[in-house]
């Protein structure tokens, strides 16, 4: 009788055993098939990231050719960038593409391409053409508006985006508006800056909105062009006189009341300092224009400045080298105008109306004037100064 139960255990255990490894077998193949799921789910995710990673660094290089081409006047770009299977560096194995197409009158776009084994990813965008006076008053470092200052805007569209002022500092109270100042649209204030702490509001109204920038705004240093530099130059002027070509001088130095008059489409460069007594100005006739490269600083005192006849602030623009330092005039009437600086402290004490943009180092309005952000000053050309390509909107498949 025990020898018939030990049997029976033996032979009910056996087909246990074989279960219990089958079921093993099964769990374990599953593991592995799981396991190797995620691996060539993992593998299939890294190939989509490097492709998007190489259509990406293809806008980005065809964007940089575009710029770098910028840089050449008169702009003549025959043949658009482009080019096919560039390795993208440290993929082990990545590739991108990508084309430039349109005119500049049709406008231009980029498309780009990444290829990462059998991942593909494609990137799509226009180019938009942008200046240097995108903003009405723009600094690299401290702003200070007096009390009762208003900036406001003229010649813009509905569609137009809203005036700015900014800076790129992050320091508290980079920004100062002080008391009953109004800015009829937004304040910028650099990129990572809380505006609570960059902006010193004392009292002003802003209709727009009060935000830090998500990038820097670029201020490059400007060049004067080639032809002009290489003229020689024709001294200085130190007395009353009508200007009717361009022309390289050493300084402007006027007198009380004297005038020198800018008559005709008139590009100068002035390698030293400009200076003018008081009464005294720069005025540039009906349908003429003033493009002033200065080389070292503007000092305009009393009752002094830029009258500018056309009342078109596109007719004059002021480049200041980097070797300007110091910027500042009392103008005796309304100022229609461009001023870029960057490296240069801006002292304006001015009691009529300002119609322009005005980008410095520092800036410092010290009256209780309307500066009018000019909005034509955004339509550029590629002969402008500075110009720049940048992505006016984007898509991907």
């Amino acid at each position: 009788m025990s020898v018939s139960l030990k049997s029976s255990r033996n032979g009910s255990a056996m087909p246990l055993a074989i279960l219990v490894i089958v079921i093993a077998c099964v769990i374990g193949v599953g593991l592995l098939g799981m396991g190797s799921g995620r691996r060539l789910m993992s593998v299939r995710a890294n190939t989509r990231l490097l492709a998007r990673a190489a259509a990406d660094a293809g806008i980005e290089k065809a964007l940089y050719e575009m710029n770098e081409s910028l840089k050449v006047k008169p702009w003549n770009v025959s043949v658009l960038p482009s080019v096919t299977g560039e390795d993208l560096p440290h993929s082990g194995g990545a590739v991108y593409d990508y084309q430039v197409t349109g005119t500049i009158g049709s406008g231009y776009s980029m498309q780009s391409t990444g290829v990462c084994s059998s991942a593909v990813k494609t990137v799509t965008c226009d180019l938009e053409l942008k200046g240097i006076f995108d903003y009405a008053l723009l600094t690299k470092y401290g702003m200070v508006l007096a009390n009762g200052s208003t900036v406001d805007w003229v010649n813009f569209g509905a569609d137009d985006d809203l005036l700015k002022i900014g800076t790129q500092d992050t320091t508290a109270g980079a920004l100062e508006l002080k008391n009953d100042s109004t800015i009829n649209g937004d304040v910028v204030c650099g990129a990572g800056g809380d505006p609570s702490i960059v902006v010193k509001d004392q009292g002003a109204d802003i209709t727009g909105d009060i935000y830090s920038t998500p990038m820097e705004q670029e201020l490059p240093s400007i060049s004067v062009p080639t032809w002009l530099a290489l003229l020689p130059s024709q001294g200085d002027i130190e007395e009353p006189d009508t200007i009717t070509t361009s022309g390289k001088y050493g300084s402007i130095s006027l007198g009380n009341s004297e005038v020198l008059t800018i008559s005709g489409p008139v590009t100068l460069y002035v390698t030293g300092d400009i200076t003018l007594g008081n009464g005294a100005g720069i005025e540039i006739n009906p349908n003429s224009s003033l493009t002033l490269y200065i080389g070292g600083d503007l000092e305009g005192k009393n009752s002094s400045g830029f009258n500018n006849l056309t009342e078109d602030s596109t007719k004059l623009k002021m480049y200041a080298l980097d070797t300007c330092e110091d910027i500042e005039f009392k103008n005796n009437s309304d100022f229609y105008g461009a001023l870029y600086g960057p490296n240069a402290d801006i002292i304006l004490h001015n009691t009529s109306d300002m119609y322009g943009s005005i980008i410095g180092e520092t800036y410092d309005q010290r009256n209780s004037g309307t500066f009018y952000y000019d909005a034509a000053l955004r339509e550029v050309s590629t002969d402008d100064e500075a110009v720049r390509f940048v992505i006016r909107n984007w898509s991907e498949s």
